[in-house]
């Protein structure tokens, strides 16, 4: 139980900061947002606002923001439907009521033949099930529609529809979300490490030694500096773990410092084996720090650091190396979830750092339908000077939804064999 909380608010809070930073950059922008929601599916409740209904629905699987205009938002009424419509004073219609479950004395009960609410504003149809005459309504701009579930949310006018602000400003909507996912990613690598004692330096500087490990047998000590392996440069703690993890079992020659003297050692880091995938391991614990600066400067360079691991693993991607156990779907990550719930709340708060760093890089990827894709998409409109044909950009979409789709089943299906049948 504890880890299907875990993975439920770790999961919930990665995805409303990425949702919340498309809301936020959408609202500067002038771009209507009608809903943004909290959870997903059946709704509990909903609250309108400065023109966005803010919902909170039942199941907590993270969240979702509706943008007037986007491919996600579909605000079309088909012919036929039965709605209910509250007219004001004016003779303009404020509200289309086309739920069951939501009743209003006043409004004006039509079938409605054909409905523009986007460009004319009108509404068609037949009023009090009199077929015999076609009235025509037109819509208040602020006008709002109550859905089949009975959720409030504003139709969505061409002016204020995503198509309708500048491809820069859609450029930033699109960023907005990955960003607040590097944000998220620091701040919580930095509360982390204000809740730990101290926390490692960054540089090349050792701290202790593991008893018994590679690294005792080959003489290192604790303060000794580790300049170079294999005649490549390690400046920092990154440079120097990643060198040990990507060499398992291969002969390392590194030059270190120990006081004023300079000496080679040779190690052969030990072989471990996590998610299939195999690790160097020598026993070295980097020179740790208690100072506030260095547990603020300690959470910019964990983030980093596991950018540079996931920027590594979609270079293998690229260049052939890839496997599919470098990748993991919700299943894998409940998998990973449940054990970090274990072993305390500080590595849960890393973990969702690293979760959170994850999510906004993989967004950046240029496949269409995820933010990457749509931002390129932006680029060559913004080359063109001319917005992509939609029937073109859908076509676009799809492709990038069936590539999604596709990759998800494979690394799902994979995530059960790994981690649950092995």
């Amino acid at each position: 139980m504890t880890a299907i909380i875990t993975f439920i608010i770790v999961f919930g809070i990665l995805v409303i900061v990425h949702e919340f930073g498309h809301y936020y950059a959408a609202k500067k922008s002038g771009i209507l947002v009608r809903e943004f929601s909290v959870g997903m599916g059946p709704k509990i409740v909903a609250y309108r606002k400065n023109h966005t209904t803010y919902t909170l629905r039942l199941l907590p699987l993270g969240g979702y923001v509706r943008m007037a205009g986007a491919q996600e938002d579909d605000s079309e009424i088909q012919p036929g439907t039965m709605a209910s419509l509250v007219i004001n004073d004016d003779d303009k219609v404020t509200k289309i009521i086309t739920s069951s479950k939501v009743y209003d004395a006043n409004a004006v009960p039509v079938q409605i033949s054909k409905a523009d609410l986007v460009d004319d504003l009108v509404i068609e149809g037949y009023e009090n099930g009199d077929e015999t005459v076609t009235k025509k309504y037109s819509v208040d701009h602020d006008a709002t529609i109550v859905e089949e579930d009975g959720t409030e949310v504003q139709i969505a006018p061409r002016d204020v529809q995503l198509q309708s602000v500048s491809v820069w400003k859609r450029m930033i909507t699109n960023f907005a979300g990955p960003f607040n996912n590097f944000v998220l990613a620091i701040v919580a690598a930095i509360i982390a490490a204000f809740m730990m004692g101290s926390v490692g330096n960054g540089s090349n500087q050792l701290g202790s030694i593991q008893k018994d490990s590679v690294a005792q047998k080959a003489g290192l000590k604790a303060n000794d500096k580790i300049l170079s392996i294999n005649g490549k440069t390690t400046a920092s703690w990154t440079d120097l773990s990643e060198n040990i993890q990507n060499s398992p079992g291969k002969k390392l020659t590194m030059k270190v410092q120990s006081g004023k003297k300079i000496e080679t050692i040779k190690v052969t880091p030990k072989t471990v084996k996590s998610s299939g995938q195999s690790y160097g391991l020598i026993g070295i614990m980097q020179k740790t720090d208690s100072s506030a600066m260095a547990k603020i400067k300690y959470g910019f360079i964990y983030s980093w650091s596991t950018s540079l691991t996931i920027f590594h693993a979609l270079g293998k991607m690229v260049s052939g190396g890839f496997s599919i156990n470098q990748l993991s779907g919700p299943v894998g990550i409940y998998s990973m979830t449940s054990k970090v719930a274990s072993t305390g709340l500080i590595n849960i708060i890393f973990f969702t750092s690293m979760l959170s760093m994850n999510l906004g890089i993989v967004n950046l990827i240029p496949i269409p339908a995820l933010d990457g894709g749509k931002i390129l998409l932006n680029i060559v409109e913004a080359i063109r000077r001319k917005p992509i044909p939609e029937q073109y950009e859908n076509v676009i979409t799809l492709i990038g939804v069936g590539i999604l789709v596709l990759l998800m089943i494979a690394v799902t299906w994979n995530d059960i064999q790994r981690f649950f049948i092995k």
